[in-house]
């Protein structure tokens, strides 16, 4: 029979406040888009104001952890919230814990007390997103999101992939390769020979001409993928000051070709791009500011501490609220300041959680990332998301959004976070995890030993030995990373090795 009728239930689910939906975004803010929000927040909210610092405080130093490679330690501090202290331990901000986890965490950083006193420190100033956090501003997809991409689906091991990064970082707006290689060679710990191959691997990249340190090699990248190439373009091309000074009979006479040929070959050189990369969207590039520094411990280890001049200093005006509160007579005005009141407090405490978060997270990266920050970027390990988020209690998620468009200021140079983040192989003696780069590395040294030793592998082969090293791995993991190096199949490499 149909009718109508009341129940009461009873169930759990998570509400996605809009606080919540705030410290969500706060934390996936770059430090630049931090300062800009807390702005923002102080021109809409009378009681919110930066705090003015004295010469003391403002020498004073920046929250700090101090590792030695095995544990973490450290030193007291709270926010400060006008006249009252308000201690940040009190939320689960994010939401990332249940009640009794909420505890723990807190009986946790009772132990190991103060990852809060950000506050007081200074001046002031994809992995995709777990559920219930809003997402990014959608934007065109900038030269160097394009090239970083190519860098991950490029079959590099662990080694290469990082200097890859390095180079692309010292890529300008224009496509060019400004970085130098003396320089990033000794930064990331390798040879100079190394970075070059790199770099070669990387000028295959598109859009093509990319990554060329000057306008002749920009032009050459081009001219070689065209086909066209030869020794009359390549003296064209090192004699580009004639054709700017219209030297047409010097410039003939340098490239050994009559009227007819030069006239061709200046017209293919118009039809090329010299700037590969003007043609990418996005915001211009701006100048990184670490948001995290670590230097070496005299104790020994690391020093982590927090980038003062990165970390905005708020406070809500306690006194102040006092007065407009007293002055409120409508329902309207009451209700206003006591929004105001809310979320400035809650502003206070989401910023001082998303620094104490921070700092937790690049400590354990640092810790789990020692090798390479002693020896140099062949030392890398494999390390996820999910590693770092069970050593520290925290979802996933969180840790995801913590290192995007967060920097650490490392001996060897500066950094994404994300950039320590490596893809890892089982062993299948069950001893330590191979780096998924540093496998792909392997397979293509076996298949380019194949020529001297007359012996074509196939993919169950490769399997096989490198299971005999072992590596557990699938075979159509095999020829997914073969396909990714782009080798042809065993089959394909026989036929070219007759007709070679």
């Amino acid at each position: 029979m149909i009718g109508q009728r009341l129940e009461v239930r009873q169930g759990q689910g998570l509400v996605i406040t809009p606080q919540l939906q705030q410290a969500i975004k706060l934390l996936q803010l770059s430090n630049q888009e931090l300062d800009a929000f807390v702005e923002a927040e102080i021109e809409r909210n009378p009681l919110l104001s930066r705090e003015e610092v004295e010469a003391d405080a403002a020498d004073a130093p920046a929250e700090t952890v101090s590792t030695d490679g095995a544990e973490l330690s450290f030193e007291d501090g709270r926010a400060q919230d006008g006249e009252r202290t308000l201690d940040a331990r009190e939320d689960d901000v994010y939401g990332d814990a249940t009640q009794g986890e909420r505890a723990t965490d807190r009986m946790a950083d009772e132990a190991q007390p103060g990852l809060s006193d950000w506050s007081r420190a200074g001046k002031g100033g994809s992995i995709a997103d777990g559920e219930g956090g809003e997402r990014p501003d959608r934007h065109d997809l900038t030269l160097w999101e394009h090239l970083q991409a190519q860098a991950s689906s490029a079959g590099f091991d662990t080694t290469d992939h990082a200097i890859a990064l390095a180079l692309i970082d010292g890529v300008d707006e224009g496509g060019y390769l400004r970085a130098d290689l003396d320089e990033i060679a000794e930064r990331l710990g390798c040879s100079i020979e190394r970075i070059e191959a790199v770099l070669v691997l990387c000028q295959g990249f598109e859009p093509t001409g990319v990554m060329a340190r000057s306008v002749p090699e920009c032009l050459k990248l081009q001219l070689v993928e065209r086909n066209r190439f030869d020794p009359a373009m390549a003296a064209l091309l090192d004699n580009l000051q004639l054709l700017a000074r219209h030297d047409l009979s010097a410039l003939r006479k340098a490239c050994g070709v009559d009227a007819e040929d030069m006239a061709e070959m200046i017209s293919e050189l118009k039809a090329l791009t010299p700037r590969p990369g003007a043609g990418f969207g996005g915001d211009p590039a701006q100048t990184v500011i670490p948001d995290v520094h670590v230097r070496p411990d005299p104790a020994g280890g690391w020093r982590i501490e927090l980038n003062a001049d990165s970390l905005p200093r708020l406070l809500m005006d306690k006194r102040y609220h006092g007065v407009v509160a007293a002055g409120a007579r409508s329902d309207t005005e009451k209700a206003f300041v006591a929004d105001c009141a809310a979320q400035a407090s809650w502003l206070v405490k989401s910023l001082d959680q998303r620094a104490r978060t921070i700092l937790k997270v690049s400590s354990e990266i640092v810790r789990q990332q020692d090798a390479f920050l002693a020896f140099g970027v062949e030392f890398l390990r494999p390390l996820n998301l999910k590693t770092v988020a069970e050593a520290i209690g925290m979802h996933e998620s969180t840790v995801s959004r913590v290192t995007s468009n967060k920097y650490v200021s490392t001996p060897r140079g500066v950094f994404e976070l994300k950039f320590f983040f490596t893809a890892a192989i089982q062993s299948s003696d069950g001893g330590a995890l191979h780096s998924a780069e540093a496998v792909r590395h392997r397979i293509k040294a076996m298949i380019d030993a194949e020529g001297r030793d007359g012996d074509i592998l196939s993919d169950d082969r490769i399997v096989e030995i490198l299971s005999e090293a072992g590596i557990d791995i699938a075979r159509r993991t095999v020829a997914k990373y073969r396909e990714a190096l782009r080798i042809p199949s065993s089959v394909e490499r026989k036929r070219m090795l007759r007709t070679g």
